[in-house]
Parts: structure tokens; sequence; C-alpha cells
């Protein structure tokens, strides 16, 4: 009896915590402001904020070239590099945002 409760108790913490795991999906878009500076928005899912996020702007090598957080209005803006790159929104492990320079536009 006490491993069919262990069990019991085993799959509802997972359930619970899986259901906390989608709720919480992490999201950056980013725009060009036409100044030569872009700028993220990010969020969560559950309307959390992002303030704090750590973000990086790296090569298409994966060399950092921008490190940064979010600000307090869960926005990242920077001067847009010379070289192809990507933005990396990283809230940690299942909650990375990934976006293409190329594919950011005004």
């Amino acid at each position: 009896m006490k491993k069919v409760l262990f069990g019991l108790g085993l799959m509802t913490l997972c359930l619970f915590l899986a259901g906390q795991v989608l709720s919480h999906t992490p999201f950056c878009s980013c725009f060009d402001n036409g100044d030569g500076t872009i700028t993220c928005e990010g969020g969560f899912s559950d309307g959390s904020s992002a303030a704090g996020i750590s973000m990086k702007v790296v090569d298409m090598k994966g060399k950092v070239l921008i490190k940064g957080k979010m600000d307090e209005n869960s926005e990242f803006t920077f001067k847009r590099p010379d070289v192809p790159f990507k933005v990396i929104f990283d809230a940690g492990p299942g909650h990375v945002v990934e976006v293409k320079g190329e594919d950011i536009t005004e």
C-alpha cells in the first residue's frame, strides 16, 4: 500500500511540475529601431516579467559580441553588429530563445 501511495504522490508531483513548466514558456522578439540599434522585448506566457534575464548577442561561431540583461521594462537595446549574429534570451535550461539577426526588421 505504501508503494502505491508513494507512486501516486510522485505521479501527482510530476504532473504538477510539468504544468508549471508548460505555463511558463519564454518569448522574445526583436525589432530594428531604424537608427542602428535593435530592441528586444521578452517575457513569459504566464505574464511574468523578464527583467534581469541574461541577454547575449553572438556571432555565427558563438563568440559573444554583446552581453547584458533585460531592463525593468523587459527590454534590451543594443547597437546592431556589422557581422551576422543572433540574440540569445537565456532564462535557464528549457527557457532559452534565439532570434537570428537576419529575421530582425523594422
